[in-house]
């Protein structure tokens, strides 16, 4: 990485404005299912906001996304709609899906988000055949495939790196590591030191960052998108993070290192970029006050509107299963 890719003052308030709305929106969602206000699954993704704030910011709106089921803070940064996302997580017609997809599987193909499954490391083989897609089109879009630490140890893993790198697909394997595999540690289940590290055996460049630093986290993505725009291929980006809370809503995360967690909490990445923009001279207190203040009427208001919308129909589970007059 090198200065010419660093964020000058306006694309950090930029990432900033992304952080804040994650980090609003996960503990909102939090307290919406403690409330008991909404049922559903949820995967916590606090103390991660900072890799796809940087990441959106390096995109375009025409640029691809797939993410994995712990990615409502991508699809928030890529430019996923409040509203939208609300209306599908409780389940509701005005939702992305009409309500059928719920939290792990939403999508929004107008902001270039694509398909997401509840399959580990699904992400990679759907985004390179989006990317594949792009290369024959010659639309010049990139596509951006992230998932966790433990994703890299399956076969989708390998096999997609090795793809890309062959037929130089204008993708970018971001992978967010916040040292837990589900419940199991990074060192328990994988023998190399670095996930950047394997990027070597499919002859791409394979890149560590502290993914909690929005400045290395942008200049990396920057360079990553500009180089797989070029068509010189795919970048393997292994960015360093620790999500705050366990596996799932309601995972008491005992297996968790009392002292490690306590230590990220400490080291929370929101906060501290906050005041990096005060003190730098890019923000006041009282710019990055309303900004937040915008951001909480913005929930306010998705939260109602979620609630306040129906239910699907009972016919809408035979809809969008075959296409609409297909022979039996």
């Amino acid at each position: 990485m090198t200065s010419n890719y660093a964020p000058d003052g306006a694309t950090q308030l930029e990432i900033y404005k992304r952080v804040a709305l994650l980090k609003a929106n996960d503990e909102r969602s939090r307290k919406v299912i403690m409330n008991g206000r909404l049922v559903m699954p949820y995967y916590s993704y606090r103390g991660q906001e900072v890799i796809p704030s940087a990441m959106a910011t390096a995109l375009t709106d025409d640029d691809y996304w797939v993410t994995i089921y712990r990615g409502i803070h991508d699809m928030l940064a890529k430019g996923m709609p409040l509203k939208d996302l609300w209306a599908e997580i409780a389940g509701r017609v005005d939702g992305t899906c009409k309500g059928k997809g719920g939290p792990m599987h939403l999508t929004y193909p107008k902001k270039g988000i694509m398909v997401t499954t509840g399959i580990v490391g699904s992400s990679m083989p759907i985004a390179n055949g989006i990317a594949w897609g792009s290369q024959l089109s010659g639309n010049g879009r990139v596509a951006v495939a992230t998932f966790g630490d433990g994703a890299s140890n399956i076969g989708a893993f390998h096999e997609s790196l090795n793809m890309a790198a062959v037929w130089k697909l204008p993708v970018i394997f971001l992978c967010q590591n916040n040292l837990y595999g589900e419940h199991t540690t990074y060192e328990k289940a994988t023998s190399a030191k670095r996930v950047a590290d394997r990027a070597v055996a499919y002859n791409m460049p394979g890149v560590r960052v502290n993914g909690n630093d929005p400045i290395e986290m942008f200049a990396a993505a920057r360079e990553a998108v500009e180089r797989a725009r070029a068509g010189e291929g795919p970048t393997l980006i292994e960015a360093m993070t620790f999500r705050f809370h366990g596996h799932v809503f309601g995972d008491a995360d005992a297996y968790m290192d009392k002292a490690q967690k306590k230590a990220a909490m400490e080291a929370d990445p929101a906060p501290i970029f906050r005041a990096r923009l005060i003190a730098e001279g890019i923000a006041t207190e009282e710019q990055l006050a309303a900004i937040e203040a915008d951001i909480e009427t913005q929930i306010d208001e998705a939260v109602e509107f979620a609630l306040a919308s129906p239910f699907p129909e009972l016919d809408e589970l035979t809809k969008d299963v075959y296409a609409q007059g297909a022979a039996a």
